[in-house]
């Protein structure tokens, strides 16, 4: 039976999702309906993706008894209640980055998908990307020896982007991009915290990072650095060093289609979309979709390769990078 999917907001990243969906056999994912708070918006998404049903409220799709499985693409703030309303009406729940705005947030809703037994996986699609595959065998492998130092940076000039500049929208370079950059970090060091965390940065007129640069100290006199721009276009690379080697992800890092492994490239290639998408690679987004399928085909509420305790984890370092840097969201009061 295929996985029966309902769709949280008709936004830019919900219709990158969906054309990524379109891509996988229809046997398998099922486009059932989608909704939006505004009805015009989830009618001419469901037009142009072939959906079903619209709907122009949240509540109204949690209802749908044919809706197995609800993707949140909603903005970041936005995340929690959507979650939320979905796990109360019995559906398994896929939540774009970030999980939630806070740690706080991410334990709530890891504890009520587990109250209920039900599905919850953040979203990063870069961990389920074929070249993200790639590196984590050869570190687990010890191609590179044991890591010592990742090294990652992430920078675009979208500053004027609201979702990136206004607070209320849960801006930041940290949420939105940042969160990439430990993402590699975490990986690297298999989810390891760090024992100490130091971080500087600049905030906008509206009080969120427009830059940040975080260090991290681990034990055996491991590192990790990573930096975030909203003002520059940075080299947006990532570099895992280790005891034998050296792994590079190159431009786009968090999309990866190619790897250096001890300077030899390897190359992942991207199937092509079902529409135009509006974000680089973004068929790539198919991958956590079927991770979602495999989960819920074998009786999982919980994904190995976005397991609850590195969303846990991604939130611990977030909310200590902007307690450092000054950020705060009405929900960190």
């Amino acid at each position: 039976m295929a996985t029966r999917w309902g769709i949280i907001s008709a936004g830019k990243i919900s219709h990158d999702f969906v054309s990524a969906l379109r891509t996988l056999p229809a046997d398998e994912h099922q486009l059932v309906a989608v909704a939006a708070r505004d009805l015009k918006s989830a009618q001419e998404f469901a037009r142009i993706h072939g959906i079903p049903k619209a709907y122009g409220s949240y509540e109204e799709l949690a209802r749908d008894p044919n809706v197995e499985v609800v993707y949140v693409g909603t903005i970041h703030p936005h995340h929690l209640s959507a979650a939320k309303l979905v796990l109360s009406h019995g559906k398994h729940v896929l939540v774009e980055k970030p999980l939630t705005l806070n740690l706080k947030g991410t334990q709530e809703l890891i504890a009520i998908s587990r109250s209920h037994n039900l599905f919850l996986m953040e979203a990063l699609w870069s961990r389920f990307l074929p070249s993200y595959d790639f590196v984590m065998n050869a570190i687990k492998t010890g191609v590179i020896g044991q890591v010592y130092h990742v090294e990652v940076n992430f920078g675009m000039q979208i500053g004027e982007v609201d979702r990136v500049a206004r607070k209320e929208l849960g801006g930041g370079t940290l949420v939105d991009i940042g969160i990439y950059a430990l993402n590699v970090v975490l990986m690297a060091f298999g989810g390891e915290q760090p024992l100490d965390v130091k971080a500087v940065g600049h905030l906008n007129q509206h009080g969120v990072d427009e830059s940040v640069s975080a260090v991290f100290k681990y034990s055996d006199g491991r590192t990790a650095t990573i930096a975030t721009s909203a003002r520059v276009k940075l080299p947006c690379e990532a570099h895992i060093v280790g005891t034998k080697g050296t792994i590079k992800i190159p431009f786009p890092f968090w999309c990866a289609d190619k790897v250096y492994l001890n300077d030899v490239k390897y190359e992942f290639d991207f199937p092509p979309a079902a529409e135009v998408c509006n974000f680089w690679n973004s068929s790539g987004l198919r991958y956590e979709a079927v991770e979602v399928r495999r989960c819920l085909t074998s009786g999982r509420t919980e994904s190995e390769v976005m397991p609850h305790e590195a969303s846990r984890g991604l939130a611990r370092l977030m909310d200590e990078i902007k307690r450092q840097v000054g950020v705060k969201y009405d929900v960190d009061e």
